[in-house]
């Protein structure tokens, strides 16, 4: 019923994050309905993202130049390194508007049983520039997970050897508009833990 070409174009679009089959479904057929507008304009953006994104060679962001834009902004603090597990944490800390340092994509988080070890992370590149001089605190946004905490007590161990005194992590605990009553008790025994004086 179905053809092998849009087979395989389900099957693509299916393996993508958030997707399953259904989603591969709608939006071949969605792209296959439009396909005199939608489809050439997303074929030559993935063309041209396909050549010119790349890694920053500095933080490990994407962007079509390197340095990317944000290691060029000279508004921005070279003193304070933000260091995330992906691209997609930087963007979303990005949105906030609220950081104005630089960053450091580490690229994935230490775990055993999937077999990723500190030579599988950008450490090289991160414990570089900050030997280089200059970096005064570095901040540990990565996710409350096992495999998260492990990395950034990893982290913290190195860089103090590095003599970066200053390492902070995210607070952990009650989201704004969060009620109670409907929080787990690892949220809840995380914002007890880090409650501030008001």
């Amino acid at each position: 019923m179905i053809s092998d070409e849009l087979k395989t174009l389900i099957q693509l679009f299916s393996k993508l994050p958030g997707l399953g089959p259904r989603s591969g479904k709608r939006i071949a057929l969605h792209l296959l309905q439009n396909r005199t507008t939608t489809l050439p304009a997303l074929t030559e953006s993935l063309q041209i993202v396909g050549v010119k994104v790349q890694d920053c060679t500095i933080c490990g962001n994407l962007d079509s130049q390197d340095p990317c834009t944000l290691c060029q902004d000279p508004r921005r603090d070279p003193s304070v390194i933000c260091i995330v597990e992906s691209v997609a944490d930087l963007w979303a800390l990005e949105r906030t508007a609220s950081y104005k340092g630089h960053y450091h994509v580490l690229g994935g988080i230490l775990s055993a049983l999937d077999g990723i070890g500190p030579e599988d992370l950008r450490l090289p590149s991160l414990l570089s520039r900050c030997q280089a001089g200059g970096v005064q605190e570095v901040i540990l946004a990565l996710n409350a997970t096992v495999e998260g905490q492990t990395t950034s007590h990893y982290l913290t161990e190195r860089l103090k050897d590095l003599g970066i005194s200053q390492v902070s992590s995210l607070a952990r605990g009650v989201p704004v508009g969060g009620e109670l009553d409907y929080l787990d008790e690892g949220t809840l025994s995380a914002a007890l833990l880090s409650r501030r004086m008001m």
